[in-house]
């Protein structure tokens, strides 16, 4: 191991994408429950975009090295972890600290990624998987035959979403620019431009006369009215981001705590529908467990959907490490389909 390196990204605070730093140093030993993941993929995620503005909901104070997931190959393992785990190919879903050549894990936290699937097509797989696969089947439980709508389907989680919803059976009306409409419509989705006059009338002229069973919204501000609006009796709305305040400036806390207003209140109302903040981490403070299993479980269904073909692995462009800067300008371009990943 001392033949290797540290190299990580730190963001040293509210920086346009050209002041991340490189760090270097000694690569971490592995502590008791842990393991050292040499990374071979991590990416660009909407939540470094937020977090380099401040705006992510619960960052850490700056400076800190962001990647919000890794897929990797265990290096070391610490004190009272299977030695035989040494080697094998796993992936992590971390909030911070992906962007390193080197990160350390707590054992109980990795998932087997399985043969035949490379460590960056795995990569965009990870938190816009999970994202995917618990909004639409543990939230939504979309079943065959009904209708959903999905907001940004051309955008990381969105563009999963929209697989994973027609391997399950359902309708889909996607909204995005129109750019991208050919390339959902060879997925099955029903294209529509985000920035059609009347969006909720256009969606509801292609949608069954009683509304939809579920909406999938990351913009959230005043636009979530018109996604609950749009749901059938019965119907799920999951909100699972706040992207309309990415530019926005006062507290990153508001446009959460208003959207959380509003959905408590939504739910407290006697109208036969349903509303979440869909939050990839909620749970995992009271029962650290039962969330790993459930992450586990869900990403390993993941997996298993890229394998039969249900879903692809969308990379948008591959950058080493040391390129973070010019990989965060690329993902926050708009120009790009897919995961922007970063490499060794």
């Amino acid at each position: 191991m001392s033949t290797e390196e540290l190299v990580e990204v730190v963001l040293p605070g509210k920086v346009e994408p050209e002041g991340l730093r490189i760090r270097r140093g000694a690569v971490p030993a592995a502590g008791p429950g842990q393991v050292v993941i040499r990374m071979e993929a991590t990416g660009v995620s909407f939540a470094e975009q937020q977090m380099r503005r401040g705006r992510y909901f619960d960052q850490p104070p700056f400076p800190f090295v962001p990647g919000y997931d890794l897929v990797g190959t265990v290096l070391a393992t610490g004190e009272g972890v299977a030695p035989e785990l040494a080697g094998a190919r796993v992936a992590a879903l971390v909030k911070v600290g992906g962007w390193a050549s080197h990160v350390v894990v707590e054992a109980a936290d990795v998932v087997p990624v399985p043969d035949g699937i490379g460590a960056a097509e795995a990569e965009t797989l990870v938190v816009n998987g999970i994202t995917a696969w618990q909004m639409l089947h543990r939230k939504a439980r979309v079943k065959a035959g009904q209708t959903v709508v999905v907001h940004g389907a051309n955008g990381g989680v969105g563009s999963v979403l929209v697989q994973l919803a027609r391997a399950a059976g359902a309708h889909v009306i996607g909204t995005a620019s129109e750019r991208h409409h050919d390339a959902l419509r060879a997925r099955g989705v029903v294209p529509v431009d985000y920035r059609t006059a009347d969006l909720p009338a256009r969606i509801r002229a292609l949608a069954p006369q009683g509304g939809v069973h579920a909406v999938f919204d990351h913009v959230g501000g005043r636009g979530i009215v018109d996604s609950w609006r749009l749901l059938a009796p019965g119907g799920t709305l999951v909100a699972y981001g706040t992207a309309a305040t990415r530019d926005a400036e006062g507290s990153q806390q508001w446009p959460v705590l208003k959207l959380l207003g509003r959905v408590w209140l939504w739910n407290a109302l006697p109208n036969r529908r349903r509303a979440y903040f869909y939050n990839v981490w909620a749970g995992k403070a009271l029962a650290r467990n039962r969330f790993r299993a459930r992450l586990r479980a869900d990403l390993t269904q993941v997996f298993a959907a890229h394998r039969r073909g249900e879903i692809g692995a969308q990379i948008a462009a591959r950058l080493p490490l040391t390129q973070a800067a010019d990989a965060l300008r690329l993902a926050e371009s708009g120009t790009v389909v897919g995961k922007v990943v970063l490499t060794p």
